[in-house]
This record gives structure tokens, C-alpha cells and sequence, in this order.
């Protein structure tokens, strides 16, 4: 009897045993499984997110397109998170507000960054378009000479002596030295710096 009450207990204790070690093997799998969910749906976010911003974006440049009072070809068009910045240049006040109303109406937009510019208003003389022209040469040639700032990440536009810096650099100080070279060049007026920092 000693013997049946043994192998009894010895029965239980393994099969309690086996039925413990498949039930953390159970749980095992399950925290694997919702590990990787986790992982799945954190890159799906991601790549949605990334493709909601483009999309944001291709629709915020057809509805500038498809409005006849703004003239879009100089205007920039970036969205990050639903936030969509507009830089460039615009002929009049109203046509930068414009932009940023008909932007506003896009759906997926969560804000407007206007770093709209606004072009002289009297006609641009051709001298004055080869004053800039030259003003942009000069500083894309400091920028290519300069040790600290990435040139091939940094536009230059210039109208009117008035420069826009746009790309991007990795670091303020990129930023703000690629500024500085710009404000050192003769016929220079101001400098809008709208490059961004990674």
C-alpha cells in the first residue's frame, strides 16, 4: 500500500511538475507574442505616420497649386507629426495668408509654421537679380570653403539682398555659423535661417 501511496504521490508531484513548466511556457510564449505586437505596431505607427505626413503634404501642395490667387512654385512644403511648415516666398501679404488658410483646411493638419517671406513688391531690376545671383554664389562658395558647416544640406535663395537659408545640419551651432557667413557678405540685407537642426 506504502508503495501505491508513493507512486500516487510521485504521480501528482510530476504531473503538477509538467503542468507547471507548460503553463510558464504558456505565459512564455504569450509575453514573446505581445513583445512582438508591440514591435510591429510601434514600426506600423511609425511608417503611418511617416506616410501621413507625406500624404498631409502632397495634399497641402495640390490645394496650393489649385488656388489661382497664390503662386505656389515658391513655396516649400514640410510636415513632421501633422505639423506642416511653409517657407519660401510669396509676392504679397495676403497671398502668405492665404497659404497658411487654405493649409489650415487640409485635413491631418494639426498646425501651420509660416516662415513665409515676402518678396519686395516693386519689380526686381535686372541688376538687382544679378546682385543676387552673385550674393548667392558667394555665400555658397564661403559655405563650400567652410570646415564647420555640411554645404551640400544648405539652400541659399537671395531676393532683393534678402537671404533664405533653408536644409538641413546636425548641430545649432551649424546653423548658426552658416547664418553668420551669409550676414558677412556685402549687399546683404538680412538673413532668414530656416534650416532645421536633426
Amino acid at each position: 500500500m506504502k508503495t501505491t501511496i508513493a507512486k500516487t504521490l510521485m504521480a501528482v508531484l510530476v504531473g503538477s511538475v509538467l503542468a507547471g513548466g507548460s503553463a510558464m511556457a504558456e505565459q512564455s510564449m504569450t509575453n514573446a507574442a505581445d513583445s512582438a505586437g508591440s514591435k510591429v505596431d510601434s514600426s506600423m505607427k511609425k511608417v503611418g505616420n511617416y506616410m501621413d505626413d507625406s500624404g498631409v503634404t502632397a495634399k497641402v501642395k495640390a490645394a496650393l497649386v489649385d488656388d489661382d490667387a497664390i503662386k505656389s512654385t515658391d513655396i516649400s512644403v514640410k510636415t513632421h507629426d501633422g505639423v506642416v511648415t511653409l517657407s519660401g516666398f510669396v509676392a504679397t501679404q495676403d497671398q502668405a495668408e492665404k497659404a497658411v488658410a487654405v493649409t489650415k483646411s487640409i485635413e491631418g493638419v494639426k498646425s501651420v509654421s509660416d516662415k513665409l517671406h515676402v518678396k519686395d513688391s516693386t519689380k526686381q531690376s535686372a541688376s538687382g537679380y544679378a546682385g543676387d545671383v552673385a550674393t548667392t554664389s558667394e555665400i555658397k562658395a564661403k559655405l563650400l570653403a567652410d570646415d564647420i558647416v555640411p554645404s551640400r544640406n544648405v539652400k541659399v535663395e537671395t531676393t532683393n539682398g534678402v537671404v533664405q537659408l533653408s536644409g538641413m545640419v546636425k548641430t545649432q551651432a551649424q546653423s548658426q555659423r552658416a547664418e553668420d557667413i551669409a550676414k558677412a557678405i556685402d549687399g546683404v540685407k538680412s538673413v532668414k535661417n530656416d534650416l532645421s537642426v536633426k
